[in-house]
């Protein structure tokens, strides 16, 4: 216990001495130009296409196996063509809004917003997705002028290693430092007194970063998740409705924030969707063992999933593996995709958000059923209406509250470089992604100019019969 208080110490240590680095270059420095904003941008790319290969092989070594392809679409490319976006779009950003001007208070004078760099930001990265989650918001970071330092999950013990060993060569520690979880790292670096903190990962793990960021009064950016459901209409085509829900359930086996937690169908479609998956699914994974599935990330989130897949099982649902062979593999930690039909109300699957391979359908008659079902829970990060008809859609957006939206497909909304990324309720608060993650870290600055001469000296004291004309006028 003494020894690892003592590691505890110097890693504390370590972290102050990091953020004490990067404040003082950001006083020595606090408004890099457009063109280093750029530069620094341009190096992270270059950082991400030299080593492609790299991070790809030590994301899938934490995992056990990851698709490589999944890795390529759902992380490097992001990354690679967020950069490009925001390249183009940075000047128009970077620039002084101009604001109207009370004439009647303030003749001659003028005003204007700047958006100006915050400082030191800290970054804290989960393990699903840890090159997108980390590399994508330093781009609004480094887009924002600021500095940053960013924590890596203990279940990304490879790819932290790789970014720590080689991200010096491309960004110097006063600009860029990345740090590895040996237990106790994380709450230590959610008590550092940054200008804003980002979180991504679970509810009750960003419950405790909020409460520790507070204590600085730190704004934090929280990017949670929840049970995000998919609801097709009657007038939508099932086959598709099923070909696209599948393919992003079983993205990264399920393991994302912004999967389909579960599906609503018409009762009458239940039977015709799971024969649908029954065809679909074996077509893309022949088998358990290809490494176009992705493992699950480790032994508690394995025996997670199977508790819950035993416990439907054993208070009746019925639990419909999709692929021919055994259903699991502890050796691989690979589960099979799963549907589950008639689960409980009050079961895991349906009380817990899944983050796993496994399907739950339910059935409904009537749509106010299910806006009435997801109303009563904690408002999710996305939901998935799928419909033809605009009028049915645009009553889903209204009347369910949700981070964010994708109409007729799942997931990529937050693929749109374009639009802002983020929770409500209990599924964060704030938003990165386009011009909206870079005002997350920038303080949008106002700032008055005052006229040559102030029509205000009118109104200095001693008040006299002037002061009263003028604010009978003001306020007539």
């Amino acid at each position: 216990m003494p020894e690892v208080a003592e590691n505890m110490e110097m890693k504390n240590a370590e972290l102050a001495t990091a953020l004490a680095l990067q404040r003082a270059a950001y006083l020595a420095h606090p408004v890099p130009t457009l063109a280093e904003r750029k530069r620094d941008l341009q190096t992270l790319q270059r950082f991400i296409r030299d080593h492609k290969e790299a991070l790809c092989e030590a994301i899938s070594a934490d995992y056990g196996n990851r698709s490589r392809h999944e890795t390529l679409l759902a992380e490097i490319f992001p990354a690679i063509d967020g950069i490009d976006h925001v390249l183009k779009q940075l000047k128009k950003w970077m620039k002084p809004q101009r604001r109207t001007v009370d004439w009647r208070n303030f003749l001659g004078a003028s005003n204007r917003v700047l958006p100006q760099p915050l400082g030191v930001v800290g970054v804290i990265v989960p393990w699903n997705f840890p090159v997108n989650l980390s590399l994508v918001p330093l781009t609004y970071i480094f887009a924002a002028g600021n500095r940053a330092m960013v924590k890596m999950s203990e279940n990304s013990r490879h790819l932290a290693r790789l970014l720590i060993d080689t991200m010096p060569a491309y960004f110097p520690p006063e600009k860029l430092q990345f740090f590895d979880e040996t237990g106790g790292v994380g709450m230590a670096f959610s008590q550092l007194p940054f200008d804003h903190l980002l979180f991504t990962g679970s509810g009750q793990t960003g419950r405790a970063v909020m409460a520790a960021a507070a204590r600085n009064l730190c704004p934090v950016t929280l990017e949670l998740g929840g049970k995000a459901p998919a609801i097709v209409c009657a007038d939508f085509p099932l086959r598709t409705a099923a070909e696209r829900i599948l393919f992003v359930k079983y993205l990264n086996a399920g393991q994302i924030c912004t999967s389909v937690d579960h599906a609503w169908l018409p009762e009458a479609s239940i039977a015709a969707f799971v024969e649908h998956a029954r065809q679909i699914v074996p077509a893309r994974y022949p088998q358990l063992d290809t490494p176009d599935y992705t493992s699950i990330i480790d032994e508690a989130a394995f025996e997670r999933l199977l508790l819950a897949l035993d416990e439907a099982r054993e208070r009746g649902a019925q639990v419909i593996s999709l692929l021919p062979g055994p259903a699991w593999d502890r050796a691989t930690r690979k589960i099979a995709p799963h549907i589950v039909l008639d689960a409980p109300e009050d079961s895991l699957l349906l009380t817990r958000e899944i983050f796993g391979p496994i399907l739950p359908l339910r059935g409904y008659m009537n749509l106010d059923t299910v806006i009435d079902s997801i109303n009563a829970g904690p408002r999710p990060l996305a939901i998935y209406p799928f419909s033809k008809q605009a009028d049915t859609v645009q009553r889903l957006i209204d009347r369910v509250m949700s981070g964010g939206v994708s109409v007729n497909d799942a997931l990529f909304h937050v693929g749109q470089h374009d639009l802002p990324f983020g929770g409500v309720g209990e599924s964060g608060m704030g938003h990165y992604h386009g011009v909206e993650g870079f005002h997350t870290f920038s303080k949008l600055r106002p700032v008055f100019y005052q006229a040559r001469f102030s029509p205000l000296t009118l109104l200095w004291p001693p008040y006299g019969k002037l002061a009263s004309r003028v604010l009978a006028f003001l306020t007539r």
